[in-house]
């Protein structure tokens, strides 16, 4: 059983949330979700973040991690190898997209993979000028005093 959940009353009261509409639409019409490959993602501060992917087989090459706006892309494509005839094959080397939406101002820091596992830190940065400030509150500013010209003349 599904639930459809109509946004557009919220849409005629609310501005710039547009997009957080548009996430939780899209998140709705999910129809599968993908399990592999496995992947934690942690929180490590207070605006940094940090994903792991278990790539078992993978290497450097394999990878391709993309930025594109809010959008997170790890994919991975393993070059097909005639080791030989394989009786059993328990571990996947299957291509995969893996997306990730970012919140506004999060950007990727660095990309490792060691021993198997893919971390990637992200950091959010606030802009200074989206930051809260405080505001002085001071005295009523003083009119400046009216001078006089005495060298022009009046016709």
């Amino acid at each position: 059983m599904r639930n459809d959940f109509d946004f557009a009353p919220l849409y005629r009261s609310s501005i710039g949330f547009d997009r957080v509409f548009n996430l939780l639409n899209s998140a709705q019409r999910l129809q599968a979700v993908e399990t592999w490959p496995p992947y934690d993602i942690i929180k490590t501060g207070e605006d940094d973040y940090r994903i792991q992917m278990a790539v078992a087989g993978f290497a450097d090459a394999d990878l391709d991690i993309t930025q594109e706006r809010n959008v997170l892309i790890v994919k991975g494509q393993k070059a097909e190898q005639k080791d030989g005839e394989y009786l059993h094959r328990g571990i996947a080397g299957r291509a995969f997209e893996r997306r990730f939406e970012l919140a506004d101002h999060v950007r990727v820091e660095n990309a490792a993979l060691t021993n198997g596992l893919l971390s990637i830190d992200l950091k959010r940065e606030i802009p200074d000028a989206m930051k809260p400030r405080k505001i002085e509150i001071g005295s009523q500013p003083q009119a400046m005093p009216l001078q006089i010209d005495a060298e022009k003349q009046v016709a």
